[in-house]
């Protein structure tokens, strides 16, 4: 089957919603149109011209990127700098960009999962709450005839989900309903001024608080009668927590300075910056934290982390994350280019799922701006 951008972003967004993101991330869109069918994607890391010109080179036309090209607003687009004409070239060529930043660093089985799982990582829970999904329960009459009808309706607008493994919940309860249409009513069933009396099935679905007013209006396009009854309560104990970074134990405790060895290996980078008051310390319990994470370390201190791997830390945090006892490793931003080898296989599945007719590769470049002697 042959696809749009939209296909493949709706799919992706199901998966990492926009709304996780954090505020002001320039993420989604950035160049092109989503409606143009595509037959070649690429997954980078960093959208710059050499980017551009290996996908231009490999007849790519839709570029699916982690960071977003635009995290500034340009003041012109004049092409005689090469980070403008990069933009020339991607509009010339039909190349959209796509980009997913801390929405897929924050959502589940995303970035910081991805990182976490690479260096030996289990039993992971959030590090630092970016926020909290919290839920309505919806409960509407309608006749038995009618509520299938009006359970799709209900879970396609986004109701009935419970965690992430579970979709179209809903628990159905069967029932007596009364009612006495008056004067200006136009009855789906009974005569104005007559009581009636009828079986009803009550239907009960979850919704995000996000989705209520949306679920409601599916509610009411789909329901038989002219006034549906339905009831919608706040839920107490059903809530998703969402978060950057991710925190838990080792598979295999080990010395520090093992550690961090380990750590380069694993990233693949030729050399590494630590911070510690002793290398022979043993490392159980870790957090990590993908790209610029230096700011968050006092979470890491509060989950009891021993060590916290994050890239960019600044000198003088480092000071401060010495003086409180916090080891750490820095292997630097560019770790995050595990999202290539990710995103392709994430992609792979659902074009064999969705039966896409789609090549998907990797950028082969490295666009680490560092080097080291």
């Amino acid at each position: 089957m042959s696809i749009t951008g939209r296909h493949l972003v709706q799919k992706f967004e199901a998966f990492a919603p926009t709304y996780l993101a954090e505020q002001g991330d320039p993420i989604g869109l950035a160049v092109g149109t989503l409606d143009r069918p595509i037959s070649k994607i690429m997954v980078t890391l960093d959208v710059r011209p050499e980017v551009v010109q290996e996908a231009i080179e490999n007849q790519v036309d839709f570029i699916f990127a982690h960071h977003p090209p635009i995290f500034r607003p340009l003041k012109n687009l004049s092409s005689d700098t090469p980070q403008n004409k990069m933009f020339h070239d991607l509009i010339k060529h039909d190349i959209t960009v796509y980009a997913a930043h801390t929405n897929l660093d924050i959502t589940e089985n995303g970035m910081n999962d991805w990182l976490a799982e690479a260096v030996g990582i289990e039993n992971t829970e959030i590090m630092t709450e970016t926020q909290r999904v919290c839920y309505k329960k919806l409960a509407v009459m309608v006749p038995p005839e009618n509520a299938a009808e009006v359970r799709e309706a209900l879970t396609a607008a986004g109701a009935g989900q419970i965690g992430t493994n579970y979709v179209k919940c809903s628990y159905t309860l069967e029932g007596t309903g009364r009612f006495t249409p008056v004067k200006g009513a136009d009855p789906t069933i009974g005569e104005v001024g007559e009581e009636e009396q009828l079986t009803e099935v009550k239907v009960e679905v979850v919704v995000p608080n996000r989705l209520i007013d949306t679920v409601i209006q599916a509610l009411v396009n789909t329901h038989p009668y002219e006034e549906p009854a339905f009831d919608v309560y706040t839920i107490e104990n059903l809530h998703d927590n969402y978060g950057l970074g991710r925190v838990g134990n080792l598979i295999e405790p080990m010395p520090f300075k093992e550690f961090a060895q380990k750590v380069k290996n694993v990233f693949n980078v030729s050399s590494l910056r630590y911070i510690t008051a002793d290398e022979n310390k043993l490392v159980e319990r870790v957090a990590i934290c993908g790209g610029d994470g230096g700011k968050f370390y006092s979470d890491a201190l509060k989950k009891q982390a021993d060590v916290y791997i994050t890239g960019d830390v600044y000198y003088h945090v480092g000071h401060d994350m010495l003086a409180d006892g916090l080891s750490v490793i820095d292997p630097g931003h560019h770790i995050e280019e595990i999202c290539k080898t990710k995103l392709e296989e994430l992609f792979t599945d659902w074009k064999s799922e969705e039966n896409w007719d789609v090549e998907i590769l990797s950028s082969a470049l490295n666009t680490d701006p560092y080097q080291f002697l």
